[in-house]
């Protein structure tokens, strides 16, 4: 009867403070924003796969094509606010060498699907993964001017496939949150309805994609920043497996192996068909290990599912919505693609969020207090947190409290740090064990849509 109480306790607590949030924010901002202008330019509709065809065949012309996607820019940014750095001239110059190169006729058709086959093609990125000349601030005040001095490892591929790279987006403060506001350069607006997020870390490059304004780009994720951006603004993306993907002219990069490998940089799209051959380009040599190539018999795949972790007093419980579209997918599968599909429970994603915090401790790594300060100094989260209130902070509100939170909260080395790290390797084994090399596993990205 206590636990009964507690919990009918706790969701009336939780309820009541949703609803208060909410007729707060409605009425600071309104209970709906604008959206984003309709799409007038077909070129805007179509796949970074199908443009390149186009181009490499010669129905259209790369210039035309960045003219577009800078048009298109010019059109939704200044609602958007996803766009804070750009090299639109020199992006049509390096597209009138692309059409160059095809009118030569130096290549086949053949010759350049192979060599190039995102000639001409534009790309951008977020403003944490280097391009040549372009800013590199990862959304840090004292990194405000930095610009890379060279391209990324991801980015030097994608130029090498010809792509274009035409913009920098948005990103949170550090890349460490899920929504995409910094004090460089202020906050992203979801194109659908600007009083939503787009999602963080890779926010900016999400609401870009979404809204027609760049045909396909590279985000990065060591907690969800690339899959909830995609979530929020409607596109795909994917955050390979650790290490297949270089990391290399990506700002911040952990110091420690471990937290390294919790980072991947990874494709971001408008469209599904795109993933995979630009994912093949992003892993270079570790491509072979991905065998993106060999054909998949879908009915020989084992599909398991899992609408959400049991849910807790004060979280707010997955949306009936996203529960009825898992189940849509799962039968799917089962009756249209003739897969097994199975419903499961892994209890110990109750602690998710535990697991992953303990997991961003390492020994004698730099801490956010440090790296949110471009690794300049080292903020003092509580004097800093009484500058931000009274408006002179350097600093987001969730920049400093993640730096306050993680000096008071679990240490490295501590006992709960210690049992948080072995049920985080009981988890994996438990999971790696359901899929073995023919499951997968679906579960929501986040509770609300």
């Amino acid at each position: 009867k206590a636990t009964s109480f507690l919990k009918a306790s706790g969701n009336l607590i939780h309820r009541f403070i949703v609803l208060l949030v909410r007729m707060v924010m409605k009425f600071i901002f309104g209970a709906t924003g604008k959206s984003m202008p309709p799409i007038k330019d077909l070129t805007l509709l179509e796949s970074a796969t199908s443009l390149a065809k186009k181009i490499r065949t010669g129905k259209i012309k790369s210039v035309d094509v960045v003219q577009s996607f800078i048009d298109r820019i010019n059109e939704v940014n200044p609602l958007l606010n996803c766009v804070v750095d750009q090299r639109f001239e020199d992006a049509l110059k390096d597209a009138a060498a692309a059409d160059k190169l095809i009118e030569s006729g130096q290549y086949t058709e053949n010759e350049l699907e192979k060599l190039k086959p995102f000639l001409g093609i534009p790309i951008t990125t977020k403003d944490c993964i280097g391009a040549k000349g372009l800013l590199n601030t990862a959304g840090i005040v004292a990194r405000r001017n930095v610009r890379a001095e060279e391209d990324s490892d991801v980015m030097y591929r994608m130029r090498e496939a010809g792509a274009i790279p035409l913009a920098i987006t948005n990103t949170s403060e550090c890349c460490m949150w899920w929504e995409s506001y910094n004090k460089n350069h202020g906050k992203s607006c979801n194109p659908y309805d600007t009083n939503r997020t787009v999602g963080g870390s890779s926010g900016g490059e999400g609401c870009l994609l979404s809204s027609g304004g760049s045909p396909f780009g590279i985000g990065s994720d060591i907690g969800g920043s690339i899959r909830m951006p995609a979530f929020f603004n409607g596109i795909f993306g994917h955050k390979p497996s650790k290490f297949i993907v270089s990391l290399k002219g990506h700002y911040p990069i952990p110091k420690d192996y471990e937290l390294k490998s919790f980072l991947g940089i990874g494709p971001m799209s408008r469209y599904a068909t795109d993933l995979r051959p630009m994912l093949k380009i992003l892993a270079g040599e570790n491509a072979p290990k991905l065998r993106l190539d060999e054909p998949v018999d879908i009915s020989r795949v084992r599909i398991f599912y899992q609408h959400d972790d049991g849910g807790s007093h004060l979280v707010t419980p997955v949306d009936p919505e996203i529960k009825a579209a898992m189940d849509k997918v799962a039968n799917h599968f089962q009756t249209t693609l003739k897969a097994k599909v199975q419903k499961v429970r892994f209890d110990k994603l109750r602690k998710s969020a535990p697991i992953w915090f303990a997991n961003m401790k390492a020994k004698d790594a730099p801490g956010f207090d440090q790296e949110i300060t471009g690794y300049t100094g080292k903020i003092n989260p509580p004097f800093e947190l009484l500058k931000w209130l009274i408006g002179f902070s350097d600093h987001t509100l969730i920049g400093i409290l993640t730096a306050l939170f993680e000096n008071i909260g679990v240490q490295y080395g501590d006992p709960k740090q210690k049992h948080l790290v072995e049920q985080r390797d009981k988890l994996l084994d438990e999971i790696q064990n359901l899929l073995g090399d023919d499951g997968v596993l679906i579960y929501p990205t986040h509770p609300t849509p």
